[in-house]
């Protein structure tokens, strides 16, 4: 790639697109721009307000229930008349004690109706929450809340008796400085309904003892919670205190605000880079720069990079102005420096993925109606695997799937280590970059301005990448990392069903996900007469294949590094075919390593066999291939537990 031919590229693709705004375009942009920067941090540490104004009140000034009616956002006091009470303009309806008969003072009245019952239970609740705050007034604290909690997230699957883990009352090196599980001890009974016999000693697990600072024991345990609503939070201190009564689940509200402030950007940039490229195809524009004397690289990188610069540039300002509202960080320049760095490192390959999502997008629709429906299915998709993910931040497995768990991490004060950042990054710089490639396998005249359905694009754009039958364990391996972003957006979208449930779903989905990966560039080489249709043929290709995919497979192994095999969807998904987290002898484990070669070389070749006939032999074929998979995984996952 030639440095000076890709930036006047990218010199030419920011006049040519700047030529296409005027100033009153440029000024709403920037008001848009403006009222998003201002409004992200507001709405971010105001909380969820969608609930404003929804129930209806009747009550009197002078009534008891006026104060917490009137303090609470979600009410709107209205006069309580006998006209309001006939004409069930209300859902709740405090009585005055004259207004309506056979109705006392104070007494509580609500409609009839699903609306009308959710009212009443939410004015109970802001009748509660009301009280305390008086009560917080009153200047013996202690008398007036004699139980007052400190709440503070932990880390889950610490294991009892891991290194740091103490007990209530240990001494020794360690003790009181880690996170121990509860364990019922003889007599106990547990949630579940079983007893606890035989689980453990008399002792009693606890929270670990106090440590000569006489802080609690959690300090080489504990995770700061995700960016929740009612619990911690990000933009304020990430402990709370107060009574039991104001213990209340986490809701990802802050996490929603960070995909909307990185992710939704990213949305109209890639809309705009997308129409530039398709722009070239149906106009032809693009044919000057096909025969001048550039490579197809340095073109695709050159009409990238300007969107690219966009994008890292608006992440960089919205970094800067999340972290001015994030105390956990601290004012120091090098911290808050730090933070804005590691929170747009983290970005960056979800820009990537964007923009070649949409570049191969662009090259293989046909109009700007159907590139429309391309870019915002896979928009949908990415901000899907993007956001999901991170709202379990305080499941350390889940959330490291999703770069903007460390963003959210970041802005916790957290410190992120080289591991996590490559597992949550990794995949998606290598899905980028297999991306543009195979955009750039049919960034040539003869596929760039023929009207060619999607698929058929999809099918000339892996043919472009067979050279050979060597290429095609090239092409199994390069397809892992679509494999993994496939496979752990799985994992976390079955994450919260029921073991019983999620777990078979998950093999038959991963069965399904490999098949496809395994044969399609095949398919591909069939359609297009790439190879001859022999039975040696075919099975030399299924041993390509399978091999291929084999050891890209083992690349897999990454998943060991945040430790999502101790997980039971984790073990499933990835423990069969690498053997983590799985305890086993170690002739159990090399076979368990080697036996996917077979498995993926025979089914491969099952799906070979089926391409090389037509497309409903390999439809079918890919059925029985995926059954057969599935089956192995389910047997291996039942074997080993």
């Amino acid at each position: 790639m030639k440095r000076r031919k890709t930036l006047r590229i990218a010199r030419w693709e920011v006049s040519k697109n700047a030529g296409q705004f005027d100033r009153r375009t440029l000024a709403v942009v920037a008001v848009v721009l403006l009222f998003v920067a201002v409004l992200t941090p507001m709405v971010a540490s105001r909380g969820n307000t969608v609930d404003d104004g929804i129930y209806r009140v009747g009550v009197s000034e002078d009534s008891q229930y006026y104060g917490p009616v009137t303090t609470d956002p979600t009410f709107v006091a209205v006069e309580p008349t006998a006209e309001t009470y006939e004409s069930g303009e209300f859902d709740v309806f405090v009585c005055t004690g004259d207004a309506v008969p056979n109705c006392p003072r104070d007494a509580l009245r609500y409609k009839d109706s699903p609306k009308g019952k959710a009212a009443l239970a939410e004015l109970r609740t802001t009748v509660e929450r009301y009280n305390d705050e008086r009560m917080a007034e009153e200047p013996d604290r202690a008398a007036a809340f004699p139980v007052n909690v400190t709440l503070r997230y932990v880390q889950q699957n610490v294991i009892a008796g891991a290194p740091g883990a103490g007990k209530s009352g240990a001494s020794g090196p360690g003790a009181g400085n880690g996170i121990t599980t509860r364990t019922t001890t003889a007599g106990e009974t547990r949630l579940g309904g079983s007893d606890g016999a035989g689980s453990g000693g008399a002792g009693t697990d606890g929270m670990g003892g106090n440590d000569a600072g006489g802080r609690d024991g959690s300090a080489n345990g504990s995770v700061a919670a995700p960016s929740v609503g009612a619990g911690s939070s990000i933009f304020v201190d990430n402990e709370r205190q107060g009574t039991p009564s104001d213990i209340s689940p986490p809701f990802p509200f802050e996490s929603l605000v960070l995909a909307f402030a990185f992710i939704l950007p990213m949305n109209f940039v890639i809309q705009a880079y997308a129409s530039s490229v398709i722009e070239e195809r149906i106009n032809d524009r693009g044919e000057l720069l096909l025969v001048s004397p550039v490579s197809r690289g340095d073109i695709i990188v050159g009409k990238t990079l300007p969107y690219f610069v966009g994008m890292v540039a608006i992440a960089t300002v919205t970094a800067v102005g999340i972290v001015q509202f994030t105390p956990n960080v601290g004012s120091e320049p090098l911290a808050v420096a730090g933070a804005v760095v590691t929170a747009v490192s983290a970005v960056v390959p979800i820009a990537l993925l964007f923009l070649a999502s949409a570049f191969v997008g662009a090259m293989f629709a046909r109009s700007f109606k159907e590139l429309t429906f391309v870019t915002v299915s896979l928009s949908v998709f990415l901000t899907s695997y993007a956001f999901v993910p991170s709202v379990f931040t305080d499941v350390h497995p889940i959330a490291s799937i999703s770069p903007l768990s460390l963003v959210v991490r970041v802005l916790q004060g957290e410190s992120v280590a080289l591991g996590q950042y490559a597992f949550s990054t990794l995949p998606l710089f290598l899905t980028a970059g297999v991306l543009f490639a195979l955009g750039g396998g049919v960034y040539h005249e003869e596929d760039m301005f023929t009207q060619r359905p999607v698929t058929l694009k999809a099918l000339d754009a892996l043919d472009s990448q067979l050279h050979g039958m060597r290429s095609v364990a090239k092409c199994s391996a390069l397809s892992i990392p679509f494999v993994f972003v496939a496979e752990l957006l799985a994992v976390a979208l079955l994450f919260a069903l029921p073991v019983d449930l999620s777990i078979p779903v998950l093999l038959l989905a991963i069965a399904f996900i490999e098949e496809v990966a395994k044969s399609v560039h095949v398919y591909a080489g069939f359609s297009h007469s790439r190879f001859d249709r022999s039975l040696r043929t075919v099975g030399s290709l299924g041993l390509l294949s399978g091999f291929g995919f084999f050891v890209g497979e083992k690349l897999t192994a990454i998943a060991q590094l945040v430790g999502l095999p101790n997980l039971e969807l984790g073990r499933a998904a990835f423990g069969a075919t690498t053997g983590l987290g799985v305890n086993a002898s170690p002739l159990v484990l090399l076979g368990l390593l080697f036996a996917p070669l077979a498995l993926h070389s025979v089914t491969a070749t099952v799906t070979a066999y089926g391409a090389s006939k037509d497309r409903n032999w390999y439809a079918w074929t890919l059925v029985v291939t995926t059954l057969v998979h599935a089956a192995y995984n389910l047997t291996v996952v039942n074997a080993l537990g």
